[in-house]
């Protein structure tokens, strides 16, 4: 039962469960009984008879209960099915509350908080949410380390019950006005209602936005744009001031017009890379989606790939046939010959009419390498690639019938 919602979310009202005697109510985490009461602010709950010392609802302080409930309510209010304490079919995360898309899937959990966690656990549980294809964004109340680490908002509680919940830091816009290049530019954080903040967040009307210094927060395309535009034309004031510099030294002409060359074509290359990147990321949307990458993870993959192969690469479509897996073509570094099919990334196994024998199987992780060895009907080459350890290993899967027994004493 979720208290939150009119029909507790299994078809039942308040007034069914809420000082009814003889009714017997468990709590989720760790079995005790459980009964329905209202605060004094009128926010319906459950309370434990007898509060166990080791389970984490009965714990929860009152703070983050009613962040994890107003986070509940804004994905609600605009327009999403959103759930409280909702885990993982492998119980590997559990959620605060995980919004669902129009077809039922979850795609957004919505973290409360408020004890301590380092950085570098922050970006392992939200990994292990990408790795299921949900995007999470973290919420707290004080700046935190971690807060810079990964999607996040720090918000304010209401001071009286007519106020509402306040974004104070995570959501940026980039300030450049007049847009000229003697003109001041630089992201600032924006204050706004946490409830049009995660309207933003779950419409895809922001995104996350990654800093040169890695930094963390959530922008709006648009001024990912201007801050893109603000890079060009500092890269061509600094050509024409190459330029500027060649012709007052026309001994030095030639070289003095290499460099602006070399500053322009830099410019041509970054804006091309950018728009490249683009394409490539919106083709492979459904692929990552399915397989758990991130924007990071990927780059980290692909230089795996690379420095594994020792080649130059290329990734071409899905591969219907190989199990809709993404096919890596190669070829030797500074040869002229064309790329030839070499690997496949994430194959699903259940899913081959054909076996890639001669093509080394890719994959992020020992459970897709457990995926693939469970269901190998063929010889096969597969290796190992960690984007997040940079780990590589290579193993040979062999058909079941070939595999050796177990050991039996």
């Amino acid at each position: 039962m979720d208290a939150s919602l009119n029909d507790l979310g299994c078809g039942r009202t308040w007034a069914e469960i809420h000082r009814v005697k003889g009714l017997q109510l468990e709590c989720p985490e760790c079995g005790g009984r459980v009964f329905a009461r209202a605060s004094r602010h009128g926010v319906r709950h459950f309370y434990h008879h007898v509060r166990p010392p080791d389970c984490e609802l009965a714990n929860e302080s009152p703070e983050h209960h009613y962040l994890k409930l107003e986070l509940a309510l804004a994905a609600r209010a605009a327009g999403w099915r959103a759930e409280l304490e909702v885990s993982s079919d492998a119980g590997d995360w559990r959620a605060d509350v995980l919004v669902f898309d129009d077809q039922g899937r979850p795609f957004m959990a919505l973290e409360a908080q408020l004890s301590p966690m380092t950085p570098t656990e922050a970006r392992m549980r939200t990994d292990r949410y990408a790795r299921d294809g949900v995007a999470v964004c973290w919420v707290g109340l004080q700046d935190r380390p971690w807060a810079r680490a990964v999607p996040a908002l720090r918000v304010t509680a209401p001071a009286g019950e007519s106020e509402a919940w306040t974004v104070r830091h995570g959501l940026a816009r980039y300030s450049w006005t007049p847009r000229t290049l003697k003109a001041k530019a630089e992201w600032e954080h924006i204050t706004c209602p946490l409830g049009d903040a995660l309207e933003w967040i779950l419409r895809g009307e922001v995104r996350v936005h990654t800093a040169v210094n890695g930094a963390v927060w959530w922008t709006a395309p648009a001024y990912e744009y201007q801050a893109l535009e603000r890079a060009r034309l500092e890269a061509e004031a600094e050509a024409a001031g190459q330029e500027a510099d060649a012709e007052g030294r026309r001994q030095r002409g030639a070289a003095t017009d290499r460099r602006r060359r070399a500053a322009e074509q830099r410019v041509l290359d970054r804006q091309a890379d950018l728009e490249e990147r683009q394409a490539e990321m919106q083709r492979l949307t459904g692929f990552f989606q399915r397989n758990g990458f991130d924007l990071m993870a990927w780059d980290s993959f692909t230089r795996l790939v690379r420095s594994a192969s020792g080649k130059a690469i290329a990734y071409g479509d899905l591969s219907p046939c190989y199990g809709n897996g993404l096919l890596v073509h190669a070829r030797t570094r500074g040869s002229a010959q064309g790329y030839t099919l070499a690997a496949v990334v994430c194959p699903d196994p259940h899913a081959l009419t054909q076996w890639p024998e001669k093509l080394d199987v890719l994959v992020p992780d020992h459970a897709w390498l457990a995926r693939i060895w469970a269901a190998a009907k063929v010889p096969l080459r597969v290796a190992v690639l960690d984007p997040r350890t940079g780990r590589t290993s290579f193993e040979r899967i062999h058909p079941a019938p070939e595999r050796e027994p177990p050991h039996r004493a």
